[in-house]
């Protein structure tokens, strides 16, 4: 009986060291799921991290909008590289989706399952506790069975040996002697009561460990393994899929690739060297020879009939800056002395005062001085030489050049004047659309009343008209000065007039709009006739065009906080503290233009008045 419990106790110690063991195993492979579905979270950090960083790259050189840089993406070289970037954006969104499969097929669906695995795991390690007890507590019946069983014979056997005693003593009473043969059966009843439980119970046990061995220990452990294979299944396919996923983007890789290698093979050095000589080409014929100037003689320099002067036009003076040769050194001035001649200076508006005397603050520079030696400093003549303003309205629009672009070169003027043409021509076609729309709804109304008002539209139609009529006389003006410079430029071709879109407006008349101000770099205007010879060019119905425009609307008002001198053309002096109307906001320039009365208009610097704007009043028209 020793030897049985020993060897039952053996088998169960070994039994429990199994399902420890198997814990732990169990265990550990959960947490190689999870360091698993770490590797790929960090992958798909890295992943999101380097698009990030890809895309960061590409907009930090992707050009600008609206800036000089815009302009260099014309040639293929720089296309080319455009387009790489392009790709590389494209690229970069590759590796957002490697992240995002990543995430949701791998990352997402190893995370439901480990906690549905830990769920399993769990029941089956319980189950098979359970099933240890159950069998644990069976055997403990039986050794409680077996100890009554056997203290129960022992009684009896006892039990029997004093009724025998007793018998045999002469002296016992016969009651003694059945009082002890009763209670000898009584034991010997109790015995045989505990041997047929004691019975029962071994039966049982034998069952139930039998069963324990053979069927519930068996079948959890079965499903322990089948739930481990699964895990190390379902590990290996997530390492599929986590290939699979860079496999299914490298296609489209591979053709952004092949998009970088296509625009470098478009690179066309010819073209874009070509693109650079008409991009400068200036439009002006090589000079004429110099003739032989005899000293002994007074001297005289003739310009050839194919100098600079008379390029522009036959039968048509040029201006003339400080002798007759002066026109042949035009082309070989550079081109940022040049653009530093023609192009009237941004002035910046003057501070606010910080003493008592606010109008002791200068206005702006003043002008320069004009050379006594013409002969001896001809080039810092021409530098001081007064550009070109063309009226007022290019000081209100903010605008530092001339309207006609009169001071690039005939080539370069003829390409700005050209595509504002376009533009305007654009605008007009816009404008157009939505008056055609506001009819065909004006028609709806009219046809449907219930819809609409018919009137409501009528302002819109009357401003949409008003527009249009301004942009056909700008797009007139503009056409004009195109069709002038078209006229004066050498080797112009039928058909490259025609392909500049303006061959027939070639014979409408040309504009003189105060083409032939000055303006000094102080923004004063003056008349020079002294120094030039007027360009007689037919004037147009939109010389007045400025003069006949109507009011701006007020927008507000504004405060003087300081008094301010206007000594500049366009400007207006204003007192501290006086009250005035605010008819066009700052346009970043550091101005804003005031009306005092119907006469007295003009701009001050923002930092002098304090603005009050009045938010239900339409904005003022501003020329940009």
């Amino acid at each position: 009986m020793f030897n049985e419990t020993k060897l039952f106790f053996f088998f169960f110690a070994s039994l429990q060291d199994q399902f420890d063991n198997l814990e732990k195993h169990t265990q550990w492979g959960i947490d190689v799921l999870e360091k698993y579905i770490k590797f790929v979270k960090e992958r798909t950090e890295i992943e999101l991290s380097y698009a990030k960083q890809l895309r960061n790259l590409s907009k930090k050189y992707q050009p600008k909008k609206n800036s000089k840089e815009e302009e260099e993406y014309r040639y293929t070289s720089t296309k080319a590289f455009l387009a790489t970037l392009n790709e590389m954006n494209d690229y970069a969104g590759q590796h957002e989706v490697i992240s995002e499969n990543m995430t949701s097929l791998i990352t997402g669906e190893l995370t439901r399952y480990v906690q549905e695995l830990k769920q399993e795991r769990k029941s089956h390690f319980h189950d098979g506790r359970k099933a240890q007890q159950h069998i644990e507590t069976c055997w403990k019946q039986l050794e409680a069975s077996k100890r009554r069983f056997e203290r129960d014979c022992k009684e009896a056997d006892r039990a029997q040996q004093y009724f025998e005693k007793m018998d045999a003593d002469i002296n016992v009473t016969k009651a003694d002697v059945e009082k002890a043969r009763q209670q000898a059966q009584l034991r010997h009843q109790m015995a045989e009561d505990s041997k047929a439980e004691y019975c029962s119970t071994l039966q049982k046990f034998n069952s139930e460990q039998h069963d324990h061995y053979y069927t519930h220990i068996p079948n959890i452990f079965q499903k322990i393994q089948e739930m481990e294979e699964r895990r190390i299944v379902r590990i290996g396919e997530s390492m599929k899929t986590f290939a699979d996923v860079d496999r299914q983007v490298i296609p489209i890789i591979g053709k952004c690739l092949d998009e970088i290698t296509k625009a470098a093979e478009s690179i066309d050095h010819k073209n874009d060297s070509q693109m650079v000589i008409e991009a400068f080409k200036s439009g002006f014929e090589p000079p004429g020879d110099v003739d032989f100037e005899d000293f002994t003689q007074p001297m005289k320099r003739t310009v050839s009939e194919s100098s600079l002067s008379n390029s522009r036009g036959d039968g048509k003076s040029e201006p003339k800056f400080g002798g007759k040769s002066k026109g042949k050194l035009w082309p070989f001035i550079k081109k940022n002395k040049l653009m530093s001649l023609l192009t009237s200076p941004h002035q910046p508006p003057p501070p606010p005062p910080a003493s008592a005397s606010p109008s002791a603050v200068p206005n702006g520079p003043q002008s320069p001085k004009q050379q006594k030696e013409p002969l001896s400093h001809r080039f810092n003549e021409f530098m001081t030489s007064k550009p070109k303003i063309h009226c007022f309205r290019s000081l209100k629009r903010g605008v530092t050049g001339p309207e006609d672009f009169s001071n690039l070169p005939p080539e370069q003027r003829r390409k700005k004047l050209q595509q504002k043409v376009d533009e305007l021509n654009k605008d007009i076609q816009k404008e157009m659309d939505q008056k055609d729309a506001l009819t065909k709804m004006k028609d709806v109304y009219i046809k449907n009343p219930q819809m609409g008002d018919p009137a409501s539209v009528d302002h819109r139609l009357a401003e949409l008209g008003q527009n249009i009529e301004k942009l056909r006389l700008e797009v007139q003006k503009f056409e004009g000065w195109l069709a002038e410079v078209e006229g004066r430029l050498p080797m112009r071709t039928e058909q490259a007039r025609r392909q500049s879109g303006l061959y027939e407006a070639q014979n409408t008349s040309a504009v003189n709009s105060c083409a032939q101000d000055r303006e000094s770099p102080d923004g004063s205007y003056t008349e020079e006739q002294s120094q030039e010879t007027e360009m007689k060019v037919p004037a147009t119905d939109f010389d007045d065009e400025f003069d006949d425009e109507e009011p701006l609307p007020t927008i507000g008002t504004c405060k003087a906080l300081y008094t301010f001198e206007g000594q500049n053309e366009g400007t207006i002096s204003v007192a501290e503290g006086e009250m005035l109307y605010v008819i066009e906001e700052d346009k970043g320039d550091g101005w804003t233009r005031i009306r005092r009365n119907e006469d007295e208009e003009g701009y001050v610097p923002t930092s002098y008045v304090e603005v009050y704007l009045d938010k239900n009043a339409k904005g003022a028209m501003t020329y940009i």
